[in-house]
């Protein structure tokens, strides 16, 4: 029996519809890294996922500050502005262009306008947004069936990320790679990085992994309904050697994989997730001589003194 709570989404099956979402996150992204202080890693450029979609950062433009919200509710893009104002795009089939067009006149009208790269990364061909004219599909259940699915394996990746004390990133999606990520770090500096995506400057790598990490994800592909990955960057000796309760290690990607599949059908999604990250930690934070116990902290270490319905839904995971 699998978990209501981890719907099914067959990864071939809304192509029109992710590739025309990819390109609107990417451009309202770079609407969020010019309006933004960079911060670690690019932490400042990538979308939060929330109870109505994925929203951003609080943004900083010309006449006030801003935020913008993909709502796979509704299925419209909002944008609201630190004087109470506010502006609605549909999330429907069509353009690239379109979707573009409709931003920067949004963005005129409420005075937030800003001035960004208008084409993709991470993608090839990398068509400028003002160009690429072809008319997509939106499927608004594929749509809200993507997000729901990021819903279900955030609190596993939330716990993940409570059972480290050093430097660590938030759970964030980053528009580049569309993929949920969350990454620890060990607090030492890192080789320089080689071998970038298509259309990705050197430095945008450079500083996505300027210092040594485990990074752990989701991506839809790599297995018919999306993947789960996990990687060490430096890879350190023996790390693809390990042994892993799920999951297997893909020596073309460098990286660990479990299906979403996998999970979804296990009998407790949430540890089966969860197994798979610190697992899969675990083995390159040993092969890696990581200072364990100085990063490491026990999550559950003020249970007793948290409510006790909170404790218990915690404990789950």
């Amino acid at each position: 029996m699998t978990d209501e709570r981890w719907p099914r989404l067959v990864v071939d099956e809304w192509a029109s519809t992710r590739e025309l979402l990819h390109m609107w996150l990417q451009i309202v992204g770079k609407v969020q890294m010019v309006s933004t202080s960079l911060l670690n890693h690019w932490w400042n450029v990538s979308f939060e996922v929330n109870a109505r979609g994925l929203r951003t950062h609080l943004l900083h433009g010309v006449a006030a500050s801003f935020d913008m919200e993909f709502d796979f509710v509704d299925h419209r893009l909002v944008i609201r502005d630190s004087d109470g104002a506010q502006h609605f795009i549909p999330l429907v089939s069509g353009s690239v262009a379109d979707f573009y067009a409709r931003l920067q006149e949004a963005l005129v009208t409420l005075s937030l306008g800003c001035s960004i790269v208008a084409s993709p990364n991470e993608v090839s061909p990398a068509i400028p947004f003002a160009e690429d004219t072809t008319v997509r599909e939106y499927d608004p259940v594929a749509a809200s069936t993507f997000w729901r699915q990021l819903v279900s394996m955030e609190p596993a990746f939330s716990a993940w990320r409570a059972g480290f004390i050093g430097k660590d990133s938030p759970v964030q999606l980053f528009w580049g790679s569309l993929d949920l990520s969350a990454t620890r770090f060990s607090g030492r500096m890192a080789p320089p990085h080689t071998g970038n995506p298509p259309n990705c400057p050197p430095w945008v790598m450079g500083e996505a992994e300027s210092r040594e990490n485990a990074a752990v994800g989701f991506w839809p592909g790599g297995s018919p309904e999306g993947s789960f990955y996990a990687y060490f960057y430096p890879e350190p000796s023996g790390y693809r050697d390990a042994h892993m309760p799920v999951g297997h290690f893909d020596t073309n990607l460098g990286e660990w994989i479990l299906s979403y599949e996998e999970v979804r059908t296990s009998p407790d999604p949430d540890k089966t997730l969860l197994a798979f990250l610190n697992a899969t930690y675990v083995a390159g934070a040993e092969a890696a001589h990581w200072d364990r116990a100085a990063l490491e902290v026990d999550p559950h270490r003020l249970d007793d003194r948290i409510y006790r319905g909170l404790a218990a839904w915690r404990r789950r995971l």
